[in-house]
């Protein structure tokens, strides 16, 4: 079985640093065996990126569908560093994604497939999902994405 590290690796990728909570919670918390992250926005080298509601004359899908795998790349930084090492990690068991939508945009779940395409890459199994279409998300960014990972068993 292939390691998550081996995985990153061989997809050219490197774990960001955790980054910094901008109100009142905690990137991560580990619950009876799962850790929770909190929403991860599309930040890279502390700028978001992806700006903006998705839709006609709005961010395009495309660009939000990469936001949403940097939005996984960071959750997945936050539960590594909770876990002790993103190889402390067995899997994604849930991921939830917002979508920043314009009215006319319908294809949340098409956006969201840019962080459960990236899971599925590294872990290689499925997980449950949600992807929800909201007015507006922090810093204007155009995608947020939580996710629940389980831990290797000892």
């Amino acid at each position: 079985m292939t390691l998550p590290s081996e995985k990153l690796a061989e997809l050219g990728l490197e774990l960001p640093p955790v980054a910094t909570p901008v109100a009142a919670y905690v990137p991560a918390v580990l619950d009876r065996g799962v850790i929770r992250t909190s929403g991860q926005i599309p930040v890279v080298e502390g700028e978001p990126v992806c700006i903006g509601a998705v839709g006609e004359d709005g961010a395009d899908p495309e660009d939000a569908k990469d936001a949403a795998r940097v939005c996984a790349l960071n959750a997945l930084a936050a539960a590594a560093a909770l876990a002790g090492g993103v190889d402390r990690l067995a899997g994604v068991v849930k991921v939830v994604g917002f979508v920043a939508s314009r009215p006319d945009f319908y294809a949340q779940a098409s956006v969201i497939n840019g962080a459960s395409e990236l899971f599925g890459e590294i872990f290689g199994s499925a997980h449950a999902r949600s992807a929800v279409g909201v007015a507006a998300l922090p810093l204007n960014v155009s995608v947020e994405v939580e996710a629940e990972f389980a831990l290797v068993e000892d």
